[in-house]
């Protein structure tokens, strides 16, 4: 089993250094979103990932945590937390708990929200981070990505992986008005991230940029 991470509760010195650093990045691509900033601040990212990647916490790399899988770097969270337009009132949920990094950051913009991971290693770690951050407002499951059960409809849903189609069965899932943010593409080929806001029965799809993430899988492993 893999250890805990400890969780720190606070920016360290070097933290606050790479923090400082995502702004600038961030400001110079044009966002400039003063309730993503304060979210990112409060979350320690390093408590989210193993303590031989913590000098690329900061950074745009994708990092690797357990189970095979990946986070994304923090500029690309950034961008796609950002295309969700989160409200204060809005109930969210989120295919791909990974190591919950950004269910904490979605958990200081939003009502609630609702998490879904298909390992129960990261699962269970991804919920521990989350209780003790206190973050209650979070509710963290385990679940089959492609077939969510957690309780709709929500405003905003986020999915990490990436489709090999605009999934339209999602629509079900949002209010009228809500938006879908998710990877479009299949493995080997190029794929797009995409926004997509439901009016009336379809969508609006509006593509933001081109992405590299891991394809979405179907059914619960079995031994992971």
């Amino acid at each position: 089993m893999t250890p805990a991470l400890a969780i720190s509760t606070g920016l360290s010195a070097i933290d606050r250094e790479g923090f400082a650093a995502f702004l600038l990045r961030m400001r110079a691509s044009g966002i400039d979103d003063k309730a993503l900033f304060e979210a990112v601040e409060a979350t320690p990212r390093r408590s989210f990932i193993a303590p031989e990647h913590h000098g690329a916490a900061w950074s745009s790399r994708m990092i690797p945590i357990d189970c095979g899988t990946e986070i994304e770097g923090l500029d690309q969270q950034a961008l796609i937390l950002t295309a969700l337009g989160l409200e204060p009132d809005h109930r969210v949920l989120e295919i791909g708990t990974g190591s919950g990094y950004t269910a904490a950051v979605m958990g200081l913009m939003a009502k609630r929200v609702y998490t879904i991971e298909r390992f129960s290693r990261l699962h269970q770690a991804a919920q521990s981070r989350l209780r003790t951050l206190k973050r209650d407002n979070v509710i963290a499951s385990r679940g089959d990505g492609n077939q969510p059960a957690a309780d709709g409809p929500f405003d905003r849903i986020v999915v990490w992986p990436a489709f090999s189609a605009v999934p339209r069965g999602f629509g079900e899932l949002l209010v009228s008005g809500g938006v879908l943010v998710c990877p479009v593409g299949e493995a080997d080929r190029p794929q797009v991230l995409v926004r997509l806001t439901k009016v009336g029965s379809r969508f609006e799809r509006e593509d933001i940029g081109a992405v590299r993430v891991q394809p979405i899988a179907s059914g619960l492993p079995q031994v992971l």
